[in-house]
């Protein structure tokens, strides 16, 4: 069971991901060929025939729009896979999204202003939950810590998010 909860990308900003992105192109949807691929609308990895959309995502800037944060140079996009249509979100899990013993994330939080507050490399441990847990909790013992996102190295891509509980 996890500590902390993954958060998806919200339901109203994927409505809007899913006509134009956070680079302002056009959503295309195709059919995934192979499974794999991470969803971050709903957290699990894509089925092979399942239409998707790689598109492009800014998540400082969505929760900065949303709190009033100023998150200047900090704010990032990059490529994310979503269902191409509204899928329903995450199921219930005990598990963090996307774990894999040995992958490589950056463990990134941010402080109410949305600036960086510190950050980490985690390799998953034999125990990826574990390691979440003890990553997410180390970020949050800061109390300037108010949002930690996940990152896989390999592509730096955004798997999820964790507000301060």
């Amino acid at each position: 069971m996890t500590t902390y909860t993954a958060r998806a990308i919200p339901s109203t900003v994927l409505a809007r991901l899913r006509v134009t992105d956070d680079a302002g192109r056009a959503c295309v949807p195709f059919v995934a060929e192979e499974g794999g691929g991470p969803l971050r609308c709903c957290l699990r990895p894509a089925v092979a025939g399942e239409r998707i959309a790689l598109v492009s995502y800014a998540p400082l800037r969505r929760w900065a729009a949303e709190t009033g944060a100023e998150p200047g140079a900090y704010d990032e996009q990059g490529p994310v896979f979503v269902h191409a249509e509204e899928c329903g979100g995450p199921g219930p899990s005990e598990t963090y999204p996307f774990e894999r013993a040995g992958a490589l994330r950056t463990v990134r939080r941010y402080d109410a202003e949305g600036r960086i507050a510190g950050g980490r490399l985690l390799e998953l441990p034999e125990a990826p939950g574990e390691g979440f847990d003890r990553a997410f909790a180390e970020a949050f013992a800061n109390p300037a810590v108010v949002l930690v996102h996940v990152r896989a190295v390999e592509y730096g891509c955004f798997q999820f998010e964790v507000h301060r509980p």
